[in-house]
């Protein structure tokens, strides 16, 4: 990637730039309908957060209910090795094998991508619905406190009306973090208002939440490529 982030105008020459497996995962994706409607949005997406990665940032995820379920199960595929083997760093092996169990360690973990769920901490949720005036504040407390500039939001709502996840994307803008939308049909509030929006042609929930799943899919494979 170059130091440069890639802005929506110049999106496709930097995917061409790209490895090989994640240009054939990419092309992949423009045979099936209604996935190629979307491949540009995803590209854009996959670019934010290889830059993003590249420069040692997190991505934050959030959502609610089976979009809740949506964010975890993202953070699981970044977390450790989704489809492709995931060696650790040399110079970390070799200092993990002077630790006790190392050897064990060295042989069973994985390298990750970090991600961050927001709202799985229940002890920081209760508080904030109690001590905060504001409803829906949790999500965007938690990112305030761990969030740094150049890191990712990306925010799951079907409707793009989910209260909790735009306040936590004003937090994110505030910060200067760049900001996914995952939605269903546009137009709707979130993918107004985020820097990426990725709106599926869907408005029944389950029927959104089945395309959310094949597009983050493919994103996770995306950047495991890259990375990996």
């Amino acid at each position: 990637m170059s130091d440069q982030q890639p802005s929506s105008l110049n999106w496709q020459c930097a995917m061409d730039a790209e490895p090989s497996a994640v240009k054939t995962l990419y092309e992949d994706m423009l045979k099936h309908k209604p996935l190629n409607g979307l491949a540009p949005a995803l590209a854009q997406a996959y670019l934010a957060l290889a830059y993003m990665y590249e420069r040692g940032g997190t991505l934050f995820i959030c959502g609610n209910g089976g979009s809740m379920a949506d964010a975890i199960h993202i953070s699981g595929e970044l977390l450790k090795s989704f489809a492709r083997a995931r060696p650790l760093p040399h110079e970390f092996e070799r200092r993990l094998l002077l630790e006790p169990d190392g050897s064990a360690l060295a042989a069973s973990l994985q390298t990750g991508l970090r991600a961050h769920v927001l709202g799985l901490n229940p002890a920081l949720l209760s508080a904030a619905s109690n001590d905060l005036p504001l409803p829906g504040v949790g999500y965007a407390q938690e990112l305030l406190a761990l969030a740094r500039p150049g890191d990712v939001l990306l925010g799951i709502s079907t409707s793009g009306k989910a209260r909790n996840v735009h306040l936590a994307v004003s937090v994110a803008r505030a910060q200067e973090m760049t900001t996914i939308g995952l939605t269903g049909a546009a137009p709707n509030p979130l993918a107004d208002r985020v820097d990426i929006p990725i709106a599926v042609p869907e408005r029944e929930t389950f029927r959104a939440q089945e395309l959310h799943e094949a597009l983050y899919h493919q994103l996770c494979l995306m950047l495991e490529a890259r990375f990996f």
